[in-house]
């Protein structure tokens, strides 16, 4: 059937409940609206599902959400795992509560139990849970950092990780196998709870999840001898992380932490934000403004569902900066190597875990330091599939990626926001007994190691028209490689696609060693540049990602760095042509 077709299905089925028909029935003549609702499912892809709230197809809404998880309670019958059970947490945003409420009850109905968090819950904390009840699988309703007329549904399987092969494309060809939306089964939440297919959690989860936290510290001297003159302000940006970071902070000692009050409290509407993301400078201007009030030595931001942290110091003549994720996993590897070595804990088997896109510095880092350092796709689930790969053998020292995620733990497996607010905090704490701001520690970290600036340049595309126009711009540079960037000659060129690249200067191609094929370009060149470009698998954006380096010998040249680094940054985004 053509969009038409369906949307006139929906709008006369009683099936669908009257608020839903409604919602239809007021578009009626708007073409353009109908095929955008109608055109095409909500895609389940390896991330789940992300959309715009709303009636239709290819929208969030109780269909939408029953379907996908009558898709996966078949696949988990079908895998015969069904007795373990599935966690389920959700967010701050519009109808998660609800979705979440849907979600446990279609999974009731096909016999697989539902433990429910009471309320909205970070998402490392419902990846802990999955692993701490020994459920089958963890669903969490969120869009994380997406604007507010958006919401998203994401599966986790019993490692506590996202899903990966095979199970993704296993659960995916289930939801697709799903073609009648009255055919889902749903069942009252009475009898739920009455057949004990639905179970409330709560302080059980949390209780453990903060003391795993808690042991995640390497160097409590220190909070103990500076917590006291440590200033921290943070804000949860209306979302999830209100209570368990500032509940782990305090118990480790930190006594000024200073919430912003004004984004404090859980409000689906953001209304103190346009785009509720740590990423984004609007996220920081009333942190800035407390922290200015206060005289703060930190500022920390996290999403809405808890899973990427932003910060903001202070430079060298006290105005306030914000780092990027780059920096931030920069301090945040640094750290945690430095003080492994400190403790005598590095022995040869340890190793770190980055994303192809995040700054090359950090491999430096490892290998100067004996640290064995892995390179995946974006997305945390592909971190958690080393980790899993090496449980028992080799010991996880921490990972992370450019887009503001970070994990320092091995009980969660996915990006903790709530982890890294308390290692940075630690952080803040380590440098300052040392007479350091963070700043400057990142400035030693750079005449150390190398300077490094990254650039991140996000297009939106919105709608099919835009999808059509990202996937044009991907061929166009597949099908067309540079060889030249920025004035320097192309070394390798990867497409992660084919996982076939090419070695300019041997003039061969290589053969890429990833688990599965991404929509990923990537080029290297002589002076160290390395540009690569996707589409985002959560926005309708295409994504290019440029880092240039160079060596400093003092603090002092830091800055002429920095000016050069900003000239060779534009000089890249000509030669893409953006």
């Amino acid at each position: 059937m053509g969009y038409r077709e369906i949307y006139e299905s929906w709008l006369n089925n009683p099936y669908f409940d009257e608020a839903t028909r409604a919602e239809l029935q007021a578009i009626a003549g708007n073409e353009k609206e109908m095929e955008e609702r109608f055109y095409m499912d909500l895609e389940f892809g390896t991330a789940g599902l992300r959309g715009v709230i709303g009636a239709g197809t290819n929208r969030m809404n109780i269909y939408t959400v029953r379907k996908a998880t009558q898709g996966l309670a078949n696949y988990i019958c079908k895998v015969g795992a069904q007795a373990k059970g599935v966690a389920i947490a959700y967010d701050s945003r519009h109808m998660s509560p609800e979705f979440a409420d849907e979600a446990a009850l279609c999974l009731a109905a096909n016999g697989v139990k539902a433990y429910v968090f009471e309320s909205l819950r970070p998402t490392p904390e419902l990846s802990y849970a999955v692993r701490k009840l020994g459920c089958t699988a963890g669903i969490n309703i969120t869009a994380s950092h997406n604007p507010p007329e958006y919401n998203g549904y994401k599966v986790y399987w019993e490692d506590g990780a996202q899903i990966t092969p095979p199970h993704d494309t296993g659960i995916m060809d289930e939801v697709r196998n799903v073609t009648d939306y009255a055919s889902v089964k749903t069942i009252p939440l009475e009898k739920a709870k009455a057949d004990g297919l639905y179970q409330t959690i709560c302080a059980d989860i949390d209780d453990p999840y903060i003391a795993e936290l808690k042991k995640l510290v390497l160097h409590q001297d220190c909070i103990d001898k500076v917590a006291s003159e440590l200033k921290i302000v943070y804000t949860p940006l209306h979302g999830t992380g209100n209570l368990p970071v500032r509940r782990v902070l305090k118990e480790l000692g930190f006594t000024n932490v200073y919430v912003v009050p004004e984004q404090e409290l859980p409000d689906g509407d953001f209304p103190t934000v346009s785009y509720p993301n740590p990423e984004a400078e609007e996220a920081f201007e009333l942190g800035l403004k407390l922290a200015k009030e206060v005289d703060a030595d930190l500022v920390l931001a996290t999403d809405p569902d808890a899973d990427r942290v932003g910060a903001a110091v202070k430079n060298n003549e006290g105005e306030w900066v914000l780092l990027n994720g780059n920096q931030t996993a920069l301090m945040f590897v640094y750290y945690l190597i430095t003080r492994w070595k400190e403790l005598g804990k590095i022995n040869g088997k340890e190793y770190i875990v980055k994303t192809i896109v995040t700054t090359e510095t950090i491999k430096t880092i490892a290998e100067r330091n004996g640290v064995e350092m892995y390179d995946v796709y974006t997305g945390f689930k592909w971190i958690a599939n080393v980790m899993r790969e090496n449980e028992g053998k080799k010991n996880y020292i921490g990972g992370g990626e450019e887009s503001y995620g970070f994990l320092c733990e091995d009980f969660v497996r996915d990006k903790d926001a709530v982890s890294a607010c308390v290692i940075l905090a630690e952080i803040a704490a380590w440098a300052k007994d040392q007479g350091l701001s963070l700043y400057q520690l990142l400035q030693k970290i750079y005449v150390e190691y190398g300077f490094s600036k990254e650039k991140g340049i996000s297009v939106v595309k919105k709608g099919k028209s835009g999808a059509e126009e990202i996937e044009a711009m991907m061929k166009k540079f597949r099908e067309n490689p540079l060889t030249e960037i920025a004035g320097s000659k192309v070394t390798y060129f990867y497409d992660y696609s084919t996982l076939k690249g090419k070695d300019y200067a041997e003039n061969e191609t290589v053969t890429l060693d990833m688990p599965t094929t991404s929509n990923v370009l990537q080029y290297f060149t002589e002076d160290n540049t390395k540009v690569s470009i996707r589409p985002s698998g959560t926005e309708p954006k295409i994504k290019f990602y440029c880092e240039v380096h160079s060596k400093v010998k003092s603090i002092d040249e830091l800055p002429e760095a920095e000016k050069a680094a900003e000239e060779k940054i534009n000089q890249i985004k000509a030669s893409l042509g953006i």
